[in-house]
C-alpha cells in the first residue's frame, strides 16, 4: 500500500509539472511575440536581421577597414601573433621578455578583457585559472607597469566599433569626423590620434599605437626566429620588403583577427535566427525589458548591443577603486573629454557592447562594479557614485525596475547574450611552441604549460 501511494505522489507531481509546463508555452509565445515587436521597432532598420551576426568564417559580411582587407590567411596569422608571447621584446626588464602577449589583457574566456581588475602586460607575473592571478612582478616599480588607468574595452564584436578606446578618440570617421584639428601626439599620454590622419577605422589605428604602447617587437629576425616569416611574407607579399616588418604592417593582421571575433552562438543570436526555445522563461522576460522598460536600447542599439555614443554615468575611476599606476590627475579619467579638450565632454564614456561580459567580476571604466547585476541595480538606481561627477547625462535616470525584473534583465545580459564557444578564437598552438598567453614561470605552472 505504501508503494502505490508513493507511485500516485510520483504520478501526481509529474502530472502538475506537465500541467505547469502546459501553461507556461502560451505565456513564452506571447514572449516571443512581444520581444520580436519590440526589436522591430527600435531596431535602427525596422528589422530583426539587423542584429543577426555574422559567422567568423563569413568574412565577406564582417566590416572591414578599405585599407585593411580581410583575408582568411591574414586572420590566422593575426590569430597565431595576438597570443605569442615570443614578440614581447622590448620589456624594460630581460626577466619580462618573452612572457606575455595581446591575450594577457584580452582573455576570451574573460570576456577578452583581464581576468583581474587590471590588465598587467609588461611587469606582470602569474595567471591563476582564469587570468584573475596576474600580479605585478617583484622586479618592476609600480610606475614601470605596461598597465591602463582605464579598463580595457571587449574586444568581442569589435568589427561594428567605429571608434575605439573608452574616449573614442581611435578611428578618423563617425564620432570623429570633423575632430580633425584635434589629431595631434601627447608624447607623455601615448595618445598617437595622429595616427587618424591616415584615415583607418578605430581597431586599426589602436593597434598601430598599441604595439609599440605595449612593448611588442616587430622585425624580420624575431619573425623568422619565432617561425612566422614565411606566413608574414605571403600574408603581405604586396608591401614593399623594405617596409613589409613594422608594427603598421603587423597591425594590419592584429586587426584582422580581432574583426573576426564574432559572438554568434550567443543564445540570443540563435532566437533571432528563429530557434524560440533558445531563450528561456526569464531570458525572454530580460529580453523585453532591455527593450522597453529598462530603456537599455537607448543606448545599446548597434549590431554589437553598443553605440557611438558618449554618457557620463557618475561611477568610479580606477584610482579610486584598487589599482596600480592610476591617479586623480590622468587625463583618462576625463573620458571623451580627454581627447575634444570640450569641457561638456567630461566624465562622458564610450557606450561598450555587452555580449559576453560574463567571465570576469569588474565592470566599468574604473572596475567599480563586481557583477553583471550590480551594473543593473546601479543603472537603476541612476545616482552618481564619483563626487567628482555631478553632471550625469540626460537619458541616466531611475528605472524603477523591481527586484523580479533585475533578476531577468540579468538572466538576458548574462546568458543570452554569452557565446559558450569562444575557445574557437585562441591557437591549439603556436608556431613558436611558447607558452600562450603568459609565459612567465608562475604562468606555465598555472596553465600547466612548460
Amino acid at each position: 500500500m505504501r508503494n502505490l501511494k508513493n507511485i500516485s505522489l510520483i504520478i501526481v507531481a509529474i502530472f502538475c509539472l506537465v500541467s505547469c509546463s502546459k501553461d507556461k508555452m502560451p505565456l513564452l509565445i506571447e514572449f516571443d511575440t512581444e520581444l520580436k515587436r519590440l526589436i522591430k521597432q527600435h531596431s535602427p532598420d525596422g528589422t530583426l536581421e539587423f542584429y543577426i551576426l555574422p559567422e567568423e568564417n563569413e568574412i565577406e559580411k564582417i566590416p572591414f577597414d578599405p585599407l585593411n582587407p580581410l583575408t582568411k590567411e591574414k586572420i590566422e596569422l593575426g590569430k597565431l601573433m595576438f597570443f605569442e608571447t615570443g614578440l614581447a621584446q622590448d620589456a624594460i626588464y630581460e626577466s619580462s621578455k618573452g612572457t606575455y602577449s595581446c591575450a594577457t589583457c584580452h582573455i576570451p574566456s574573460a570576456g577578452f578583457r583581464p581576468g583581474n581588475f587590471q590588465g598587467i602586460a609588461d611587469g606582470g607575473i602569474g595567471y591563476g585559472v582564469n587570468g584573475e592571478g596576474r600580479v605585478k612582478s617583484e622586479d618592476y616599480q609600480e610606475s614601470e607597469l605596461d598597465v591602463q588607468s582605464a579598463r580595457p574595452l571587449t574586444l568581442a564584436n569589435v568589427a561594428y566599433v567605429r571608434n575605439t578606446f573608452w574616449n573614442g578618440q581611435f578611428g578618423a570617421y563617425e564620432a570623429n569626423e570633423g575632430t580633425e584639428e584635434l589629431w595631434d601626439y601627447d608624447e607623455n599620454e601615448h595618445e598617437a590620434t595622429e595616427l587618424n590622419f591616415m584615415y583607418h577605422e578605430g581597431i586599426e589605428t589602436q593597434n598601430i599605437e598599441g604595439l609599440e604602447t605595449h612593448r611588442i617587437t616587430i622585425n624580420k629576425e624575431i619573425l623568422d626566429s619565432l617561425g612566422y616569416l614565411e606566413m608574414y611574407d605571403e600574408v603581405f607579399d604586396y608591401v614593399p620588403e623594405e617596409e613589409r616588418y613594422t608594427r603598421q604592417t603587423a597591425s594590419y593582421a592584429y586587426s584582422a583577427y580581432i574583426r573576426s571575433i564574432i559572438t554568434h552562438k550567443a543564445p540570443f543570436q540563435d532566437w533571432l535566427k528563429g530557434n524560440n526555445n533558445a531563450l528561456n522563461y526569464a531570458e525572454k522576460q530580460g529580453g523585453i525589458l532591455f527593450f522597453s522598460k529598462a530603456n537599455c536600447y537607448r543606448c545599446h542599439y548597434n549590431q554589437n548591443l553598443g553605440s557611438p555614443e558618449f554618457h557620463a554615468l557618475g561611477v568610479k575611476d580606477m584610482y579610486q577603486t584598487i589599482s596600480y599606476n592610476a591617479f586623480e590627475s590622468d587625463r583618462r579619467n576625463l573620458g571623451r573629454a580627454a581627447f575634444t579638450k570640450d569641457p561638456a565632454d567630461n566624465y562622458k564614456f564610450k557606450v561598450p557592447g555587452i555580449y559576453n561580459m560574463e567571465g570576469t567580476p569588474f565592470y566599468f571604466h574604473g572596475a567599480s562594479k563586481r557583477s553583471i547585476r550590480e551594473v543593473i541595480e546601479y543603472k537603476n538606481i541612476a545616482q552618481s557614485e564619483n563626487e567628482n561627477v555631478t553632471d550625469l547625462s540626460n537619458v541616466f535616470l531611475p528605472l524603477n525596475l523591481s527586484e523580479e525584473e533585475i533578476t531577468h534583465l540579468t538572466a538576458f545580459v548574462k546568458n543570452a547574450l554569452k557565446d559558450p564557444d569562444v575557445e574557437r578564437f585562441q591557437p591549439v598552438e603556436l608556431p613558436s611552441g611558447q607558452c600562450f598567453p603568459n609565459n612567465d614561470a608562475i604562468s606555465q605552472s598555472d596553465l600547466n604549460c612548460k
